[in-house]
């Protein structure tokens, strides 16, 4: 698919989204590398504008480029943020007590930490991405679980068997705590099928994704 159909795809679908207002966000795109630009409203707003192109056909990658700006309320001081972030951390039950720790500059909120499992990272972004006075997140929590690198290749392999299209295609190398997915899928969707499976897993800090588009 050519870059103008890809771009044309991709405004079609932020305009779509009823979350965002894509009046306000640019759009460019070259060898299906599309970078995104412009403002929005809060920062849900700019992870939404993120995940809905990533699900259009054709896109490879999203360079996000886009500035979180509060239209009607003023800037809501650091301390004032830093206190409103560490009670939402608090009150979530998938947050392990005391295992995060959090600072706040310029409404960019930096998180660290230690988790033993993937959900649990992604549950403090989920938990902090929707606040008024957010600008960024900057989750640098690690995720050390008790887990065997057989085990977990096992576990991401039975994952996929469940809920993949065709797992045969798809190759998983685990190396520590980082799985390596290798092999080809033919929509985006497979790819974010596998993704999950692997991040899913106990003890998986990173992974690599070098899967390609049919």
């Amino acid at each position: 698919m050519d870059d103008m159909t890809v771009r044309k795809h991709v405004l079609d679908e932020l305009e779509y989204a009823p979350m965002v207002d894509a009046a306000q966000i640019g759009v460019t795109v070259e060898n299906g590398v599309v970078t995104l630009s412009g403002h929005v409203r809060n920062y849900a707003e700019k992870c939404i504008a993120e995940r809905v192109t990533l699900r259009v056909r054709g896109v490879r990658a999203v360079v996000e480029q886009i500035e979180v700006r509060y239209p009607n309320n003023p800037r809501l001081g650091d301390e004032a943020l830093a206190d409103r972030c560490a009670k939402v951390l608090e009150w979530d039950v998938q947050i392990p007590e005391r295992s995060v720790s959090l600072k706040v500059q310029k409404g960019c909120v930096t998180v660290e930490g230690c988790v033993p499992y993937y959900h649990q990272k992604a549950a403090v972004d989920k938990a902090l991405r929707r606040l008024a006075g957010v600008t960024d997140i900057v989750n640098l929590i690690a995720v050390k679980p008790p887990a065997q690198p057989a085990e977990v290749k096992a576990r991401i392999l039975a994952a996929l068997k469940r809920n993949a299209k065709d797992p045969e295609t798809i190759r998983v190398k685990v190396e520590g705590d980082k799985v390596i997915l290798d092999g080809c899928v033919d929509v985006w969707r497979e790819r974010k099928i596998a993704e999950r499976a692997a991040w899913s897993a106990p003890g998986v800090r990173a992974v690599e994704d070098n899967l390609t588009l049919a």
